[in-house]
């Protein structure tokens, strides 16, 4: 269990939430599949087993399972064109905005019931003690329909985006501009710069050398960097952006061969993967907000 892409939100530390009450009030929007007439549900699921809170070591696990009919506009438009023609031959009309509404409607009733669906699952990581829930999603808006379950489920949910005080961009603009990395880090060989002035100019470098003079020329011509790849204490590689988000983020090998260790089952391997992803994890947030000259700490 490691997470692909990371948002990350503040929690109080200490926050005095229990995986007991927790659990309780997840149980008020409990997954329901797609009824006969829905586009799409969700809620929360059982991560593993049957609990709704899966913890390791302190460290809380929860799953917000998302299921949506495949019924694609194209085929909805075309039947309803076809339906469409009958009628103007049955009425010697086409019909009006008002009746192709209701035909529409009709239309959807109708196939809905016959679509197939899609199920999947979005996945949150609680650190209640040190202040942090993480979730496996590529962008804010990905990340939306987490929140807002938590918002629905939860009787309070103190949430804060990061605030810190260097921006990313312009504390990854100074990195590679003065090709030192912070310390605990070491720069990749991928990066994008984007001009203030025009966010369409943007220069993208993949697997490539950030130590020429070409990279300085764009910085000194005003381009910012917008991404860039780090890696961690040589145990863990990601690109960070401009709006704190962590992508692409993967163990090295270091962490993979001890990600082999002595699990028997398929439970035990998950376990053991969540608790060296939190361990891995609370290392790197704290270093990164570091790098970036602290927390902003709002009253």
């Amino acid at each position: 269990m490691w997470f692909r892409n990371v948002q990350l939100y503040r929690l109080p530390e200490q926050w005095d939430m229990t995986i007991d009450r927790l659990s309780e009030q997840l149980e008020r929007l409990v997954f329901q599949p797609c009824g006969s007439q829905d586009l799409s549900t969700q809620g929360w699921a059982p991560v593993v087993g049957d609990a709704l809170v899966h913890s390791v070591g302190g460290q809380w696990l929860i799953a917000l399972a998302v299921e949506s009919r495949l019924l694609p506009s194209s085929v909805v438009k075309q039947v309803c064109e076809d339906r469409a023609e009958e009628i103007e031959a049955q009425q010697g009309f086409k019909p009006g905005r008002k009746q192709m509404k209701e035909l529409k409607e009709a239309v959807m009733q109708e196939l809905l019931p016959r679509a197939f669906t899609r199920r999947g699952k979005k996945y949150a990581w609680i650190d209640a003690k040190n202040g942090w829930l993480a979730i496996d999603a590529s962008s804010r808006s990905a990340a939306e329909p987490v929140i807002e379950a938590l918002h629905k489920a939860l009787d309070e949910l103190p949430l804060k985006l990061l605030n810190t005080e260097l921006s990313p961009a312009g504390a990854m603009t100074g990195w590679l501009a003065g090709n030192e990395a912070p310390a605990g880090f070491t720069i990749d060989q991928d990066c994008e710069l984007r001009a203030l002035t025009d966010e369409a100019s943007a220069v993208r470098y993949v697997r490539h050398s950030l130590e020429g003079d070409e990279i300085r020329d764009h910085i000194a011509a005003g381009k910012q960097v917008s991404k860039l790849a780090l890696t961690f204490d040589d145990r863990l590689s990601f690109i960070l952006t401009e709006k704190f988000e962590i992508k692409r983020l993967q163990p090295l090998d270091t962490l993979n061969a001890k990600e082999e260790g002595d699990a028997k089952t398929r439970e035990e391997q998950f376990d053991a993967d969540l608790a060296l992803m939190a361990g891995e994890l609370g290392k790197l947030f704290p270093a990164l907000l570091d790098a970036l000259g602290g927390e902003v700490k709002t009253i």
